[in-house]
């Protein structure tokens, strides 16, 4: 794998939720707890299905599904503050860590979320990378989020490579989506952890 990575792509995108950073279980926590204080329901399932999409996508998707009428900005603000209170408990997925540093000298190097900036910023930083990481895409960045391949296609142009030399780091099968619309070659790291 090492061999084609360096011969192949000029360029490596890295989602940042579940790929560098494992935050999944805080954001499940998250919005399960707003979900409590806002009567509606919130699964692992939901968390992996819409793993890629803004907030406010998503609370759009519960209040279709759930019959609710939620406010997104609201909802989205309530799970980022529940989110961000316990941002200390993300940790760095440490095999795609080492992948990022091994490479980051040879090839140009972005991270690109769904995240919004703030957060992505804090998540970084709880990570170790808001040194390392120059190039970064947020759903503040982008008017359509993942599965569509705006985020990625940023990521290229800001790194000055063409979509179809990049190679994207996802785990999650919106982000596979957003990299094939890209025209982008992607690799699925949850084999590496």
């Amino acid at each position: 794998m090492d061999q084609g990575i360096c011969n192949g792509p000029r360029g490596f995108i890295f989602d940042l939720d579940g790929t560098l950073a494992n935050s999944m279980p805080v954001h499940l926590a998250a919005w399960q707890a707003v979900g409590e204080q806002y009567g509606f329901e919130y699964s692992e399932e939901d968390l992996n299905r819409y793993a890629g999409m803004s907030g406010g996508e998503i609370v759009r998707i519960i209040n279709e599904k759930q019959n609710l009428e939620l406010d997104p900005d609201e909802i989205t603000n309530q799970k980022e503050a529940r989110f961000l209170e316990n941002i200390h408990k993300v940790e760095p997925i440490k095999p795609v860590m080492r992948l990022l540093a091994r490479y980051a000298n040879q090839v140009p190097v972005s991270v690109g979320t769904g995240s919004f900036r703030r957060v992505a910023l804090q998540i970084l930083e709880a990570i170790g990378l808001s040194d390392s990481v120059e190039l970064l895409v947020t759903a503040d960045d982008v008017d359509k989020h993942k599965p569509d391949p705006d985020t990625f296609l940023k990521c290229a142009e800001l790194m000055n490579v063409s979509p179809e030399e990049c190679l994207v780091f996802e785990d999650a099968e919106l982000g596979f989506q957003a990299a094939k619309n890209a025209g982008m070659q992607y690799i699925d790291v949850r084999k590496f952890y």
